[in-house]
Protein backbone atom coordinates (compact mmCIF):
# COMPACT_ATOMS: atom_id res chain seq x y z
CA UNK A 1 0.00 0.00 0.00
CA UNK A 2 1.72 3.47 -1.22
CA UNK A 3 1.78 6.44 1.47
CA UNK A 4 -1.54 8.42 -0.25
CA UNK A 5 -3.80 4.94 -0.13
CA UNK A 6 -3.08 4.42 3.53
CA UNK A 7 -3.58 7.80 4.32
CA UNK A 8 -6.68 7.60 2.75
CA UNK A 9 -7.47 4.44 4.24
CA UNK A 10 -6.17 5.75 7.58
CA UNK A 11 -8.56 9.24 7.44
CA UNK A 12 -11.66 7.17 6.38
CA UNK A 13 -11.43 4.75 9.41
CA UNK A 14 -10.81 7.66 11.41
CA UNK A 15 -14.10 9.71 10.32
CA UNK A 16 -15.77 6.51 10.75
CA UNK A 17 -14.55 6.34 14.43
CA UNK A 18 -15.68 9.55 15.22
CA UNK A 19 -18.83 9.78 13.09
CA UNK A 20 -19.85 12.17 10.43
CA UNK A 21 -22.89 14.41 11.01
CA UNK A 22 -24.96 14.40 8.30
CA UNK A 23 -23.94 17.64 6.16
CA UNK A 24 -20.19 16.18 6.59
CA UNK A 25 -20.56 13.66 4.52
CA UNK A 26 -18.63 13.85 1.31
CA UNK A 27 -19.93 12.91 -2.63
CA UNK A 28 -17.53 12.66 -5.32
CA UNK A 29 -19.37 13.77 -8.48
CA UNK A 30 -17.93 11.69 -11.73
CA UNK A 31 -18.94 12.76 -15.37
CA UNK A 32 -18.51 15.36 -18.04
CA UNK A 33 -18.98 18.56 -17.20
CA UNK A 34 -22.41 19.56 -18.78
CA UNK A 35 -25.55 21.71 -17.33
CA UNK A 36 -26.57 18.15 -16.13
CA UNK A 37 -24.44 17.96 -13.62
CA UNK A 38 -23.59 21.40 -12.75
CA UNK A 39 -27.44 21.65 -11.80
CA UNK A 40 -27.08 18.24 -9.68
CA UNK A 41 -23.73 19.84 -7.76
CA UNK A 42 -25.30 23.24 -7.42
CA UNK A 43 -28.38 21.17 -5.89
CA UNK A 44 -26.02 18.54 -3.56
CA UNK A 45 -24.06 21.11 -2.38
CA UNK A 46 -26.75 22.31 -0.29
CA UNK A 47 -26.82 19.00 1.71
CA UNK A 48 -23.35 17.84 1.17
CA UNK A 49 -19.85 18.46 0.66
CA UNK A 50 -20.01 17.55 -3.15
CA UNK A 51 -16.42 17.30 -5.51
CA UNK A 52 -16.71 17.36 -9.36
CA UNK A 53 -14.27 14.91 -11.23
CA UNK A 54 -14.01 14.35 -14.32
CA UNK A 55 -14.61 10.62 -16.14
CA UNK A 56 -10.83 10.07 -16.65
CA UNK A 57 -9.80 6.72 -14.91
CA UNK A 58 -6.70 8.42 -13.97
CA UNK A 59 -8.17 11.58 -12.71
CA UNK A 60 -10.91 9.41 -10.76
CA UNK A 61 -8.28 7.06 -8.92
CA UNK A 62 -6.17 10.25 -7.58
CA UNK A 63 -9.19 11.96 -6.58
CA UNK A 64 -10.33 8.97 -4.48
CA UNK A 65 -7.54 8.91 -2.54
CA UNK A 66 -7.59 12.67 -1.97
CA UNK A 67 -11.70 13.24 -1.22
CA UNK A 68 -12.02 9.99 0.64
CA UNK A 69 -15.84 9.91 -0.13
CA UNK A 70 -18.98 8.30 1.33
CA UNK A 71 -21.04 7.97 -2.05
CA UNK A 72 -19.39 8.35 -5.99
CA UNK A 73 -22.20 9.74 -7.94
CA UNK A 74 -21.41 8.95 -11.79
CA UNK A 75 -23.31 10.46 -14.72
CA UNK A 76 -23.24 8.28 -17.63
CA UNK A 77 -24.26 11.12 -20.08
CA UNK A 78 -22.03 10.33 -22.81
CA UNK A 79 -21.24 7.09 -21.53
CA UNK A 80 -19.76 5.69 -24.95
CA UNK A 81 -16.78 6.78 -24.18
CA UNK A 82 -16.42 6.84 -20.39
CA UNK A 83 -13.77 3.74 -19.25
CA UNK A 84 -15.23 0.80 -17.81
CA UNK A 85 -12.04 0.46 -15.45
CA UNK A 86 -14.25 2.82 -13.18
CA UNK A 87 -16.21 0.51 -12.62
CA UNK A 88 -13.57 -2.03 -12.09
CA UNK A 89 -11.61 0.15 -9.80
CA UNK A 90 -14.24 1.26 -7.60
CA UNK A 91 -15.96 -2.63 -7.57
CA UNK A 92 -12.26 -4.33 -6.71
CA UNK A 93 -10.82 -1.27 -4.69
CA UNK A 94 -13.63 0.19 -3.12
CA UNK A 95 -16.07 -2.20 -2.63
CA UNK A 96 -18.08 -1.04 0.80
CA UNK A 97 -18.64 2.21 -1.02
CA UNK A 98 -22.18 3.20 -2.47
CA UNK A 99 -21.92 4.07 -5.77
CA UNK A 100 -25.00 5.45 -7.68
CA UNK A 101 -25.35 5.98 -11.67
CA UNK A 102 -27.44 8.48 -13.38
CA UNK A 103 -28.52 7.27 -17.43
CA UNK A 104 -30.78 6.07 -19.64
CA UNK A 105 -31.52 2.39 -20.37
CA UNK A 106 -28.51 2.66 -23.28
CA UNK A 107 -26.39 4.33 -21.40
CA UNK A 108 -25.96 1.99 -18.54
CA UNK A 109 -26.57 -0.96 -20.29
CA UNK A 110 -22.71 -1.28 -20.63
CA UNK A 111 -22.24 -1.90 -17.02
CA UNK A 112 -24.84 -3.84 -16.63
CA UNK A 113 -22.73 -6.66 -14.79
CA UNK A 114 -22.25 -4.50 -12.05
CA UNK A 115 -25.75 -3.44 -11.19
CA UNK A 116 -25.61 -7.01 -9.85
CA UNK A 117 -23.92 -5.95 -6.99
CA UNK A 118 -25.47 -4.26 -4.11
CA UNK A 119 -22.55 -1.79 -4.35
CA UNK A 120 -24.19 -0.54 -7.77
CA UNK A 121 -27.44 1.80 -8.18
CA UNK A 122 -28.28 2.91 -11.22
CA UNK A 123 -31.45 5.86 -11.45
CA UNK A 124 -32.71 5.56 -14.73
CA UNK A 125 -33.06 9.54 -16.53
CA UNK A 126 -34.30 11.77 -16.68
CA UNK A 127 -34.81 12.08 -12.87
CA UNK A 128 -35.50 15.16 -10.50
CA UNK A 129 -32.66 15.82 -8.51
CA UNK A 130 -35.33 15.29 -5.25
CA UNK A 131 -35.26 11.56 -6.63
CA UNK A 132 -31.22 11.53 -6.14
CA UNK A 133 -31.45 13.49 -2.92
CA UNK A 134 -34.01 10.21 -1.49
CA UNK A 135 -31.48 7.89 -3.50
CA UNK A 136 -28.48 9.50 -1.29
CA UNK A 137 -30.23 9.33 1.64
CA UNK A 138 -31.20 5.67 1.73
CA UNK A 139 -27.46 4.95 0.99
CA UNK A 140 -26.73 6.45 3.90
CA UNK A 141 -29.53 5.62 5.82
CA UNK A 142 -30.74 8.57 6.57
CA UNK A 143 -33.96 10.66 6.19
CA UNK A 144 -34.27 13.55 3.62
CA UNK A 145 -35.94 15.62 5.98
CA UNK A 146 -33.85 15.59 8.87
CA UNK A 147 -30.89 16.40 6.21
CA UNK A 148 -32.80 19.06 4.81
CA UNK A 149 -33.64 20.70 8.19
CA UNK A 150 -29.93 20.20 9.52
CA UNK A 151 -28.74 22.11 5.87
CA UNK A 152 -31.23 24.63 6.90
CA UNK A 153 -30.14 25.31 10.44
CA UNK A 154 -26.13 25.21 9.38
CA UNK A 155 -26.87 27.91 6.66
CA UNK A 156 -28.93 29.60 9.15
CA UNK A 157 -26.25 29.83 11.67
CA UNK A 158 -23.10 30.35 9.33
CA UNK A 159 -24.19 32.34 6.23
CA UNK A 160 -22.61 32.38 2.90
CA UNK A 161 -19.56 31.48 3.15
CA UNK A 162 -17.07 32.49 0.48
CA UNK A 163 -15.93 29.44 -1.93
CA UNK A 164 -11.88 29.05 -2.22
CA UNK A 165 -10.11 26.80 -4.88
CA UNK A 166 -7.24 24.98 -4.03
CA UNK A 167 -4.89 23.73 -6.90
CA UNK A 168 -2.24 21.92 -6.47
CA UNK A 169 -0.67 18.52 -7.69
CA UNK A 170 0.44 16.71 -4.69
CA UNK A 171 -2.46 15.13 -2.79
CA UNK A 172 -1.11 15.68 1.00
CA UNK A 173 -0.95 19.71 0.31
CA UNK A 174 -4.62 19.33 -0.98
CA UNK A 175 -5.69 17.40 2.25
CA UNK A 176 -4.27 19.70 4.34
CA UNK A 177 -4.93 23.14 2.97
CA UNK A 178 -8.84 21.79 2.64
CA UNK A 179 -8.41 20.36 6.42
CA UNK A 180 -7.15 24.06 7.08
CA UNK A 181 -9.78 26.02 5.50
CA UNK A 182 -13.21 24.14 5.64
CA UNK A 183 -14.38 25.38 8.82
CA UNK A 184 -14.27 28.53 7.42
CA UNK A 185 -14.95 28.73 3.79
CA UNK A 186 -16.55 26.35 0.85
CA UNK A 187 -13.32 24.67 -0.18
CA UNK A 188 -12.92 23.20 -4.08
CA UNK A 189 -9.81 21.24 -5.07
CA UNK A 190 -8.18 20.42 -8.25
CA UNK A 191 -5.07 18.63 -8.76
CA UNK A 192 -4.30 20.09 -12.17
CA UNK A 193 -4.40 23.62 -13.94
CA UNK A 194 -6.47 21.72 -16.08
CA UNK A 195 -8.73 20.48 -13.84
CA UNK A 196 -9.01 24.32 -12.31
CA UNK A 197 -10.21 26.03 -15.71
CA UNK A 198 -13.22 23.65 -15.77
CA UNK A 199 -13.99 23.97 -11.92
CA UNK A 200 -13.75 27.29 -12.66
CA UNK A 201 -15.78 27.74 -15.44
CA UNK A 202 -18.81 25.28 -13.39
CA UNK A 203 -18.92 27.02 -10.20
CA UNK A 204 -16.97 30.44 -9.63
CA UNK A 205 -14.87 30.93 -6.70
CA UNK A 206 -14.42 34.29 -4.55
CA UNK A 207 -10.53 33.34 -4.43
CA UNK A 208 -8.32 30.90 -5.47
CA UNK A 209 -4.58 29.42 -3.68
CA UNK A 210 -2.85 28.17 -7.12
CA UNK A 211 0.50 26.32 -6.55
CA UNK A 212 3.00 27.96 -8.65
CA UNK A 213 5.30 24.74 -9.23
CA UNK A 214 3.15 21.89 -11.24
CA UNK A 215 4.14 19.93 -14.44
CA UNK A 216 2.74 20.75 -17.55
CA UNK A 217 0.40 23.49 -16.92
CA UNK A 218 2.49 25.31 -14.03
CA UNK A 219 1.17 28.21 -11.88
CA UNK A 220 2.19 30.84 -14.50
CA UNK A 221 0.30 29.49 -17.25
CA UNK A 222 -2.76 28.55 -15.14
CA UNK A 223 -2.78 31.95 -13.99
CA UNK A 224 -2.34 33.34 -17.75
CA UNK A 225 -5.36 31.25 -18.76
CA UNK A 226 -7.61 32.84 -15.61
CA UNK A 227 -7.01 35.98 -17.03
CA UNK A 228 -7.39 35.57 -20.80
CA UNK A 229 -11.02 35.05 -19.46
CA UNK A 230 -12.89 38.01 -19.15
CA UNK A 231 -15.39 36.13 -16.37
CA UNK A 232 -12.57 34.48 -14.27
CA UNK A 233 -10.10 38.08 -15.00
CA UNK A 234 -10.81 39.66 -11.46
CA UNK A 235 -10.95 36.18 -9.52
CA UNK A 236 -8.08 37.31 -6.75
CA UNK A 237 -5.21 34.56 -6.87
CA UNK A 238 -3.01 33.70 -3.91
CA UNK A 239 0.02 31.61 -5.05
CA UNK A 240 1.71 28.58 -3.06
CA UNK A 241 5.44 27.93 -3.87
CA UNK A 242 8.04 25.38 -2.28
CA UNK A 243 11.02 27.37 -3.70
CA UNK A 244 12.07 29.96 -1.61
CA UNK A 245 14.73 32.26 -3.19
CA UNK A 246 15.18 35.38 -4.68
CA UNK A 247 14.76 34.69 -8.70
CA UNK A 248 11.56 32.54 -8.19
CA UNK A 249 9.94 35.00 -5.76
CA UNK A 250 11.04 37.94 -7.95
CA UNK A 251 9.14 35.68 -10.83
CA UNK A 252 6.26 35.28 -9.07
CA UNK A 253 5.65 38.92 -8.08
CA UNK A 254 6.35 39.60 -11.68
CA UNK A 255 3.14 38.16 -12.36
CA UNK A 256 1.26 40.66 -9.42
CA UNK A 257 -0.91 37.98 -7.78
CA UNK A 258 -3.07 38.95 -5.36
CA UNK A 259 -0.43 37.54 -2.55
CA UNK A 260 1.78 34.54 -2.24
CA UNK A 261 2.62 32.11 0.05
CA UNK A 262 5.48 30.08 1.09
CA UNK A 263 4.69 26.45 1.42
CA UNK A 264 4.11 24.38 3.58
CA UNK A 265 1.41 27.17 4.75
CA UNK A 266 1.15 28.56 8.35
CA UNK A 267 -3.01 28.87 8.88
CA UNK A 268 -2.87 31.76 10.79
CA UNK A 269 -1.43 33.93 8.22
CA UNK A 270 -2.27 32.25 5.39
CA UNK A 271 -6.29 33.11 6.64
CA UNK A 272 -5.06 36.60 7.34
CA UNK A 273 -3.84 36.56 3.74
CA UNK A 274 -7.04 35.42 2.52
CA UNK A 275 -9.51 37.59 4.25
CA UNK A 276 -6.70 40.14 3.09
CA UNK A 277 -7.37 39.62 -0.50
CA UNK A 278 -10.85 38.73 -0.58
CA UNK A 279 -11.45 42.80 1.07
CA UNK A 280 -13.37 44.48 -1.97
CA UNK A 281 -11.35 47.48 -3.99
CA UNK A 282 -12.21 50.40 -2.44
CA UNK A 283 -13.18 52.50 -4.95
Amino acid sequence: MDKETEYGAAEGMSCRKRGRGIGMKKILLVGKFNSVVTEMNKYLSQFFHVQLCSENAGVLEGMMKIVNPDLVLISLIGAYDIDTSIFFMLSDQYAQLPVLTIGTKEESGKFFQYYEESQFENLVRPVENTTIMDAICRRFGLKREEVEKEAAAKQQATGDKKRILVVDDNGTTLRTMKAMLEEYYEVAIAISGAQAMTSIGKKRPDLILLDYEMPVCDGRMTLEMIRADEEMKDIPVIFLTAINDRANIEAVLKLKPAGYFLKPAIKDKLLAEIEKALQPVSS
